[in-house]
């Protein structure tokens, strides 16, 4: 079950769909209030209003247990998920982990998010995603590789993209990581050349979780299921199948 981040869409798992497609069920939603999904219904819902979502939305698919992996935006929902409903998964992957801003000061947090509201607001979402987009993939993406992200940004609309950033200016990640029940397996992957959420934050939820299996890919920026498919798909296939109840 893949979780995508606030500037992204189901489509943007396109290689993990073909490449895991072969040995597993593959889903990928559009969270509440992207693309066709319908948004959540308060205006600044919290990580659990998410996870809530995600668990009817197993419910309807009939799945019972699953892999669950989360990026960026998507770790916060994922780690919420896991802290109430660790039952339903088999194991945890976080990537990219967006911490959340729930330990800024005040200013800082109203300013990261007045940002994020006005730049969709005055400067439309296309703008908005020529402007940040570039920014999520390290110095080995292509040019169709920015494109692509630019292109996934730039279908954002409110009022989903404006609930998420509320959500991840209130998150904290690293609290719910730190209640997750200690047998469920969590492995956390992150890029190297990473700006977005950068390695010494994914080291530092680590700590939170020290007994987190940690994999680190070379001149990969946030977006690192897009820049490195082949690498990051294999990590997933790895750790999907050593804790799949199949075995």
């Amino acid at each position: 079950m893949l979780l995508h981040g606030i500037g992204s869409a189901s489509r943007s798992w396109r290689n993990q769909l073909s490449g895991l497609s072969d040995r597993f069920r593959v889903i990928a939603w559009d969270a509440p209030g992207y693309a066709q999904s319908t948004p959540l219904r308060p205006e600044t819902p919290d990580a659990g209003d998410y996870a809530m979502a995600l668990l009817g939305f197993l419910d309807t698919l009939g799945v019972g247990r699953c892999h669950l992996v989360g990026h960026s935006l998507g770790t916060l929902m994922a780690a919420r998920f896991a802290a109430l409903h660790a039952d339903r998964l088999l194991s945890l992957t976080l990537s990219s982990i967006a911490v959340g801003h729930a330990h800024m000061a005040a200013e800082e947090r109203s300013r990261l998010l007045q940002s994020r509201l006005d730049d969709i607001v005055t400067i439309g979402a296309r703008a908005m995603a020529e402007k940040r987009g570039p920014r999520l993939l390290g110095s080995d993406a292509t040019s169709e590789m920015r494109q692509a992200v630019i292109d996934a940004m730039a279908q954002v609309q409110m009022p989903g993209y404006g609930q998420a950033s509320r959500m991840l200016s209130g998150g904290d990640a690293l609290a719910d990581i730190a209640r997750i029940p200690a047998w469920l397996p969590v492995q956390i992957i992150y890029g190297e050349d990473d700006v977005i959420t950068p390695p010494a934050a994914n080291l530092k939820a680590a700590t939170v979780r020290p007994q987190a299996q940690v994999q680190a890919i070379p001149a990969a920026g946030h977006a690192l299921y897009l820049e490195k498919p082949e690498r990051f798909t294999a990590i997933l296939a790895d750790f999907a199948e050593a804790h799949d109840e199949r075995n």
